[in-house]
């Protein structure tokens, strides 16, 4: 596991690679002309997630950092603490399997039905009470949001190369100081896009207190639970909000932002942490040939 000096994350230090031939494939067809169009279209692959000796859920993902899901989903899922000492996270490709060991063996027999997780935006399966510790989370008072750094944010997102704006039908989220990115992942779920920076945070020290978290997906419940249990103070996300997800952050002290798009936001909750220092009269549009609804990729699907 590649390991980084607490806190030292440079921009972009995890990015989409859109060119990796292990996430998208190739597949003729033809267009709503009769054409014949080749497209590319991403892979979804199970993986089985092992806790020690415990066969723990088998997940759909694209297959890039299943080391960093693994972590993500079982820190997520509270089969995992902050103080659990993980020894190794072992991946065997060819049997499609990944084991994460600890220190001192972990016993989840409640929790432990086996189940799949689907790729599905709503459908992804959850062990336990999701909030199951939530009142007990204090969110950094102190932590700032600049329009400026929204402004950047989105446009530094929206221009990067990702699989998305290649094949399209993936969720992108991104881990962000101030107007840097930091980790931007992407999977076929929200959910593993989440988890896989959650385990990253993990595995790396890196302090949540300072930073903001970016989604292409919406504001649900399950987002702002998981955020909140990663102890980041700001969501931002490019799409719109749900009345419980709006709910739990002004329960919970989030500052919630959606429908950021170029120099276009709303927030619902948390509103004391945004520092309006940025005049949105000279800030640019959201360019088309980046945004992401309009980009040549999701056009042919």
């Amino acid at each position: 596991m590649p390991q980084i000096v607490p806190g030292s994350v440079e921009e972009f230090a995890v990015r989409p690679d859109p060119e990796d031939p292990r996430l998208s494939v190739t597949v003729p067809g033809i267009d709503h002309e009769g054409r014949a169009v080749e497209t590319a279209v991403v892979t979804e692959r199970p993986l089985t997630l092992f806790l020690n000796a415990r066969e723990i859920v088998t997940m759909m993902t694209i297959g890039d950092r299943p080391d960093l899901l693994a972590v993500g989903y079982l820190l997520n899922q509270n089969m995992l603490k902050p103080d659990d000492e993980i020894t190794a996270v072992d991946y065997e490709e060819d049997i499609a399997t990944v084991v994460v060991r600890t220190r001192q063996q972990t016993d989840f027999e409640d929790k432990l039905r086996k189940k799949t997780q689907t790729s599905g935006c709503a459908q992804g399966t959850v062990f336990g009470d999701l909030m199951e510790e939530f009142d007990k989370v204090e969110l950094n008072p102190d932590a700032k949001v600049r329009t400026s750094w929204l402004y950047q944010l989105t446009k530094k997102i929206n221009t990067q190369p990702s699989l998305y704006l290649k094949a399209g039908a993936i969720h992108g989220c991104v881990l962000a100081q101030e107007d840097r990115p930091l980790l931007y992942i992407e999977d076929v779920g929200r959910h593993n896009a989440v988890d896989k920076i959650a385990g990253y945070m993990f595995l790396n020290g890196i302090a949540p207190g300072d930073k903001i978290f970016y989604t292409t997906g919406r504001l649900t419940s399950e987002m702002v639970i998981k955020t909140v249990k990663m102890r980041i103070p700001v969501l931002v996300s490019r799409s719109g909000f749900t009345a419980w997800g709006v709910e739990l952050a002004r329960k919970a002290g989030l500052t919630l932002i959606g429908r950021a798009r170029g120099k276009r936001f709303v927030a619902l909750s948390g509103l004391e942490r945004i520092v309006f220092d940025a005049d949105p009269a000279q800030a640019a549009d959201e360019d088309k040939k980046h945004a992401r609804k309009g980009s040549h990729a999701e056009a042919l699907e």
